[in-house]
């Protein structure tokens, strides 16, 4: 009964509460619907902590979503020793470069005061649960060598058996107990999403990408209103570089 909570109830549970709470939060305040960002109150460290935080953990997440979706086919590319080794150790790397990117994020928010004191209770909250999901993720691949193999014969089954609404979790109850922690931790991660400012990953502005040009119009002072000597706009016009090709 305890795995059945674990593997079959807690997975449904986590996501109808991201679905649900999601809806919730953009119906009463969609402007809250942004990462936050500090950036403006210390941007030095924050660009190094979340640029590699982003891309290792983007790319681990790929590399479990690409086995997910392609299984079959990822199977016969891991039939390759050389090639498993490879995936071996760049998943390792990733998840280092990642967790080293949390570790200065989350230095940033203890030692500068600034950012401590507009860090929110939720922001401790996700940033406990990230350094635990990522530290687990790294303690499995150090512990349980070769993974992105085991991975296809035991978790991408179970992960099937949920999106067919029928949960077959035989394979992950036989797991050791970090990588069960491990999967519990992520679902809760899920949970959460709601309530921090992980929304923002439904924010990306894709729309961005096919919109029409914005016409960007500069309400500029004049040179010579600026030195405090009136100026018409011609002879403006007449100072700056472009004037003469402009006139002919």
């Amino acid at each position: 009964m305890f795995d059945g909570f674990l593997y079959a109830a807690i997975p449904y549970l986590a996501v109808a509460i991201a679905i649900v709470g999601g809806m919730v939060r953009y119906s009463r305040d969609q402007f809250s619907y942004s990462s936050q960002s500090s950036q403006f109150l210390e941007s030095r460290t924050l660009f190094w902590g979340s640029l590699t935080f982003h891309y290792g953990l983007l790319l681990v997440l790929g590399g479990h979503v690409v086995g997910l979706i392609f299984w079959d086919g990822w199977e016969r590319v891991l039939s390759s020793p050389t090639r498993l080794y490879s995936f071996e150790i760049s998943g390792l790397a990733l998840t280092i470069l990642a967790l080293g990117g949390l570790l200065v994020l989350l230095g940033r928010r203890i030692f500068n005061a600034r950012v401590r004191a507009v860090t929110t209770v939720m922001d401790w909250v996700l940033l406990s649960f990230l350094l635990a999901q990522m530290t687990l993720g790294l303690w499995v691949a150090l512990e349980f060598r070769w993974g992105s193999s085991w991975y296809q014969y035991s978790v991408v089954p179970w992960l099937h058996s949920l999106f067919k609404l029928n949960p077959q979790f035989d394979s992950v109850a036989v797991l050791p107990l970090v990588v069960k922690v491990h999967i519990v931790t992520g679902f809760g991660l899920v949970a959460l999403f709601p309530f921090t400012r992980l929304v923002h990953i439904v924010t990306v502005p894709l729309t961005y990408l096919w919109r029409p040009y914005q016409v960007v119009i500069w309400n500029r002072r004049r040179f010579g209103a600026a030195l405090g000597a009136p100026e018409t706009r011609a002879s403006w016009r007449e100072r700056m570089p472009w004037s003469a090709t402009a006139q002919r």
